[in-house]
């Protein structure tokens, strides 16, 4: 069988052997940057074909954060539903519901019910106490156990006369 020749032979005569203009396959150089640079210059066609979501992001993906904190969420006007319809129980005459989730302040409520949830959005606190309802969050109890009820006293100093 014959040898193939050498790929370089066929370029013997010629200037950069098809590699292109002759400061191109030096090396490192002539790569734009490392890493990221450029994207929203000489590499900006890649950007625009391969990576839509950073741009439509305006070449910035913001914040992550490594633990969110994610709840289920009910509004207040889908609580006064439920009271409406006898999807909850009563405790003492008013409704109670309990919800593994945040409640938000949408809509109205006019029904007087105890909710117990995990979290609340303002709004949402000040409608159901409007509504003679009361609001029992876990949060809001973590921090009066925090909070002493009486202040401590400061410290007094007794200063000492020295004889001299």
């Amino acid at each position: 069988m014959a040898r193939l020749g050498k790929r370089n032979r066929k370029f013997f005569g010629t200037r950069n052997h098809g590699k292109g203009n002759a400061k191109n396959r030096r090396g490192k150089g002539g790569k734009g940057g490392w890493g990221r640079a450029g994207m929203h210059k000489q590499r900006f066609s890649y950007i625009t074909v391969y990576e839509r979501d950073w741009m439509a992001a305006g070449g910035h993906m913001g914040f992550h954060n490594a633990r969110p904190i994610t709840y289920k969420t009910l509004n207040v006007y889908e609580i006064e539903q439920l009271a409406q319809k006898g999807k909850m129980e009563k405790r003492e005459g008013k409704y109670y519901f309990e919800f593994e989730g945040k409640i938000l302040g949408a809509g109205k409520i006019s029904v007087p019910v105890t909710v117990k949830a995990m979290a609340f959005s303002a709004g949402a606190i000040e409608k159901i106490k409007k509504a003679g309802g009361a609001v029992i969050a876990p949060s809001v109890a973590r921090q009066a156990e925090k909070t002493p009820a009486v202040a401590p006293e400061p410290a007094v100093e007794e200063k000492v006369q020295k004889k001299g």
